[in-house]
């Protein structure tokens, strides 16, 4: 059973299932059937490599003229660990048809991230090299070679972890290519600045900053995110205050948006997943909270 939680230090209701709301079928032979091709030719002039993705086209896609929207995977390697395929289809029902197009990350630490600026440790120093692949080469290919939607309102990305990091910051940043993004256990933690050197919450998490010195409010081109953490993320707990790390920079940033005009529910909705750890497993479970929040039909 779904249900809310009062979290008194923020003075909010938050949304929470427990990691068994969703079981998966494996064998259903009523599911609708989906198309998966693997693309592993792609060569990136920003990345300098070869970049592999898969793509999963909805059902009817080969027997018909239709175009269709699309939803951007970072950490798209992990397609079977999340159980993508029968997610969808388990989800088709309720949800509007989409393409899939899932990125395999190369150089994870280095290419998520923000890309204006690494952390203090210089990871994430290629996030900007990222971010150009994906809007300046993938997805021009994607359009010419595949019919998808074009504008924000038909292009969604995701991401994990650090790889959720980066489908906010190239959310954020480029409004009028994507207009939603959906963000399981992202690491909000990145920061210019160690613990032991002086570290302020206020100043040091980079894309809390990001999003405050942005002038980007809630206008009718914004962006919409889904926030997702698990309860068991962590067990880090920087300040003591009774709540982990990884809830609480969620929260924070979503305050951040608050202050920019961002309507609690309406513009960014948060998921927190009672038991969830920071693991495929978890993730997956919550994926049909996010794939209709993204893509569910008109009610």
């Amino acid at each position: 059973m779904n249900y809310l939680k009062f979290i008194p230090q923020y003075g909010l209701f938050v949304f929470l299932f427990p990691t068994n709301t969703f079981t998966l079928l494996k064998h259903i032979d009523s599911l609708p059937e989906m198309t998966v091709l693997h693309d592993t030719k792609f060569h990136s002039t920003h990345l300098h490599r070869q970049v592999s993705f898969d793509i999963l086209l909805p059902e009817g896609y080969t027997h018909s003229n239709r175009a269709y929207k699309v939803l951007y995977m970072n950490d798209g390697q992990d397609l079977e660990r999340l159980q993508m395929q029968q997610v969808i289809q388990k989800m088709a029902p309720s949800i509007e048809p989409f393409i899939l197009i899932a990125i395999h990350c190369g150089e994870r630490i280095q290419e998520y991230g923000t890309a204006s600026q690494p952390d203090y440790k210089q990871r994430g120093a290629k996030a900007g090299s990222y971010t150009s692949f994906v809007l300046e080469e993938l997805m021009p290919y994607i359009q010419q070679h595949y019919r998808v939607l074009t504008g924000p309102q038909n292009t969604v990305i995701c991401g994990f972890s650090l790889s959720g990091l980066s489908a906010f910051d190239i959310t954020w940043h480029h409004p009028y290519r994507f207009g939603k993004a959906g963000v399981f256990s992202g690491s909000f933690w990145w920061r210019q600045r160690a613990y032991e050197n002086h570290y302020d919450d206020h100043n040091d998490r980079i894309m809390h900053r990001l999003v405050r010195e942005t002038s980007l409010t809630a206008s009718i081109h914004h962006p919409q995110f889904w926030l997702q953490t698990g309860s068991e993320d962590e067990r880090d707990d920087r300040n003591n205050n009774g709540v982990i790390d990884s809830i609480e920079d969620t929260l924070d940033l979503i305050a951040e948006l608050e202050r920019k005009g961002y309507r609690w529910g309406k513009d960014v909705r948060y998921a927190e997943v009672k038991g969830g750890h920071h693991d495929q497993a978890t993730w997956s479970a919550a994926m049909p909270d996010f794939l209709k929040w993204a893509f569910g039909k008109p009610q």
